[in-house]
């Protein structure tokens, strides 16, 4: 299960976005991006938003709304990869 960040605290795909996109999700999605490809869904960010927001995906059911709200904090907070703090990649971002 993902782990929700502190209001303020970065998001990140490989540990708080990609988890929420069930084995299911990603095969029905198949057909059009992979959902647990950080590049697939960064560059389909806002129509994946837009569907997530309006309910009509996941297929079988909305995500609440604190799901939608953590992809679009993800969104609006640079569509980070990975935690800088798990990770040796520098984002210059978070110092200025």
């Amino acid at each position: 299960m993902t782990r929700d960040p502190e209001p303020r605290a970065p998001v990140s795909f490989d540990e708080n976005i990609k988890p929420l996109f069930r084995e299911m999700d990603r095969e029905s999605m198949e057909f059009a991006f992979d959902l647990w490809s950080y590049a697939d869904v960064s560059a389909n960010a806002d129509e994946i938003l837009e569907r997530l927001g309006d309910g009509s995906m996941p297929c079988d059911h909305p995500w609440p709304a604190e799901h939608v709200e953590l992809f679009r904090r993800w969104i609006d907070t640079g569509r980070r990869e990975f935690d800088t703090d798990a990770n040796s990649k520098h984002d210059s971002r978070v110092d200025r």
